[in-house]
């Protein structure tokens, strides 16, 4: 029987009492954990140090702490309203951040939020590199006996949905009792601010043994501001969008890659000729490419696609608006293979516009625009949303494969790495010294399916060069002492520079397509070192055409679209204001100028003589009427940025 409950004081207790022993908890990635009672778990197990409590999780997002100086004088109002006052931090992961976790507190994650516990020695002991789809598995091994999710309840209705996270937590049941082990305890939040998600996410409430209802005020979900697009990532988005076939199926990451990927996609539909335009004036050679005209194309979408995609974000939002994904499927394999072979009839196309879904996923997260649009959905789009099993999205599951192959045609499966190798492998998630970045996630799941289904590609995409303590380096290496995928998975890789089809390549050819993508800075060591090892021959000398592989090029080759409006700062809408917008460019050149020492000297002598001429910018950093000398020289650099970035 489901116990129900309003204070989460007593669902402490119940938790606590379901076991003697240590508590070894699961809770969902994302915005599924229910962060209220895991502070109140917390705080009570950590003044208890004779309970031991093991927690497995993934992507405990914590808002921006905001830094020093003007960096902090911009994050700290905006994280306070746009995560709100009253959000609550995890307690654990501000312990994690520090090193101070209790000594009877275990945190172990297979995701981390990217970059932000590379110091954190307690994190990167306990991290667990595993595929998504195999996280279930390793929960039943961990032999879990409670799981905690965040849901939202049925409008005027009692079941629970678990909307935002649908991927692991019925696997991992199932996986609990198929080893035989007793089934754990299940215990829901609701929370009233989360989106009712219908279909398979929704069971009835006494799939549960525990659902709390914590009183309000209820704090908003934890929204990712949406970041500005660069030309550098509007040129990876627009190579990678010239490879999607009309009627194929979608699935793409987070981020200003995705972003870029997703505007221009609806610019090919929406807008075709502004879409080619701006296409030949990047590469005027792209519409002739091997690859463009063997897996991809240019035209609108008569058909449209299907979405497939571990998680869905802002991108799929404007993608489902704008009729870019419209392409349904349904759970019948005797109707897809009748759609495929051209034989259906009326009742058949009936059913699919009455039943079938064109959105699938496994988790979602956005902005709180993101989640309002999914609030205000109208039923017949609601329902053409589906949250599923990580099993049914990354993999193709045992007694469904031809279902899924059926529904998944020309897949084309967008992921981003830091670097990639001129033979083919790829850096996606930590560095040669084993410090995890971020985790494989999906990554891999992806990869592997695009070589098990027909027609599909892996598209790998990465910025072609790095800045690191102030010098240029180049994201195509030679090799490097951690990879993420194999080089005998390497398939499609796009940068600003363009694209390199390596599937199926001698490593010969797969060195000359990736040194073509190659920043011309670095072009030549990368000659130099395949020919010193064997994999290049001694005649090889670099295209004429590489030389254009430059910063400058590229931006010229896209300035009159950046600047007439075609490719926008924020082509997914902004979560900041129009002068924080312009702030956001200033902190940017500031910190591109003050990457070292030098730099720095030279950027703070030219800030002396700068004037204030933006007098909302100054205000809203708090630097109107600067008073200590520290305060001046913040708001003369500050100023110096808004004019070099005006």
């Amino acid at each position: 029987m489901t116990t129900h409950l309003t204070h989460l004081d007593d669902a402490v207790d119940l938790i606590l009492s379901h076991t003697s022993g240590p508590i070894r908890m699961g809770a969902p990635l994302g915005i599924g954990k229910p962060h209220r009672l895991l502070n109140a778990l917390y705080a009570r197990l950590a003044s208890d140090p004779s309970r031991t409590w093991r927690l497995y999780t993934a992507l405990s997002l914590d808002p921006p702490g905001g830094g020093k100086g003007l960096e902090a004088r911009f994050v700290k109002p905006f994280a306070a309203r746009h995560f709100g006052g009253d959000f609550p931090r995890l307690a654990y992961v501000q312990a994690i951040k520090r090193d101070a976790l209790p000594p009877n507190i275990e945190v172990e994650e297979f995701y981390m939020q990217g970059g932000a516990l590379l110091r954190s020695t307690t994190a990167q002991r306990h991290y667990a590199s595993l595929n998504y789809t195999h996280v279930a598995r390793a929960l039943a091994d961990r032999e879990l006996d409670v799981i905690v999710q965040k849901v939202a309840r049925e409008p005027d209705g009692t079941r629970l949905s678990f909307s935002c996270n649908n991927d692991l937590t019925q696997d991992t049941v199932d996986a609990i009792v198929a080893r035989g082990l007793p089934r754990p305890m299940l215990v829901a939040e609701i929370d009233p601010a989360l989106p009712w998600i219908g279909g398979t996410a929704a069971v009835d409430e006494d799939y549960f043994d525990l659902v709390v209802l914590p009183p309000g005020p209820y704090p908003a979900l934890f929204g990712l501001p949406r970041q500005p697009v660069s030309d550098v990532d509007y040129a990876i988005g627009l190579y990678a969008s010239a490879l999607v076939r009309d009627g194929g199926t979608l699935q793409i990451g987070i981020g200003a890659l995705a972003d870029a990927l997703c505007h221009a996609l609806v610019l090919r539909h929406t807008d075709n000729a502004t879409y080619r335009h701006v296409l030949a004036a990047l590469d005027p050679e792209l519409e002739r490419h091997p690859a463009v005209l063997a897996s991809g194309g240019l035209d609108p979408f008569a058909v449209g696609l299907y979405g497939c995609s571990e998680m869905i974000n802002e991108g799929f939002k404007r993608l489902v608006e704008t009729g870019v994904i419209r392409r349904k499927v349904v759970d019948d394999e005797a109707l897809m293979q009748r759609l495929a072979d051209g034989t259906a009839n009326l009742g058949d196309q009936a059913r699919l516009e009455r039943d079938g879904e064109y959105l699938h996923g496994a988790f979602y997260l956005g902005s709180p625009a993101f989640y309002d649009w999914l609030r205000m959905l109208p039923d017949d789009q609601r329902r053409a949303i589906g949250m599923r099993r990580i099993s049914l999205i990354n993999e193709l599951e045992r007694g469904r494969e031809s279902l899924a192959r059926l529904q998944r045609p020309d897949a084309r499966f967008f992921n981003s790495c830091m670097m990639a190798t001129a033979l083919g492998a790829a850096v996606s998630d930590g560095l040669e010294d084993g410090r995890v970045v971020s985790g494989v996630g999906g990554q891999y799941n992806f990869v592997d399916m695009s070589n098990a289904l027909d027609g599909a590609r892996s598209v790998l995409m990465f910025r072609a060069v790095r800045e690191d303590a102030g010098a240029a380096e180049s994201n195509v290496r030679w090799n490097y002492g951690h990879t993420t995928i194999p080089r005998h998975l390497r398939d499609l890789y796009v940068n600003e520079y363009g694209i390199a089809d390596l599937r199926g390549k001698n490593d010969e050819d797969c060195i000359i397509a990736m040194g073509g993508i190659t920043d011309v800075r670095f072009q030549q060591a990368l000659i130099d070192h395949a020919q010193q090892f064997s994999k290049l021959r001694t005649g090889f000398h670099a295209p004429g055409h590489w030389i254009d592989n430059t910063p400058v090029h590229l931006s010229a080759r896209l300035r009159a679209f950046r600047r007439d409006g075609t490719l926008p700062d924020y082509p997914l809408g902004s979560d900041f204001t129009h002068v924080e917008q312009r702030i956001i460019k200033a902190l940017g050149w500031l910190k591109a100028n003050t990457a070292t020492p030098w730099q720095k000297i030279g950027t703070v002598l030219r800030a002396l003589g700068a004037k204030p001429d933006d007098a909302e910018a100054m205000a809203r950093m708090g630097l109107a009427a600067p008073g200590s000398l520290g305060e001046r020289i913040e708001a003369k650099l500050l100023a110096l940025g808004l004019r070099e970035t005006r």
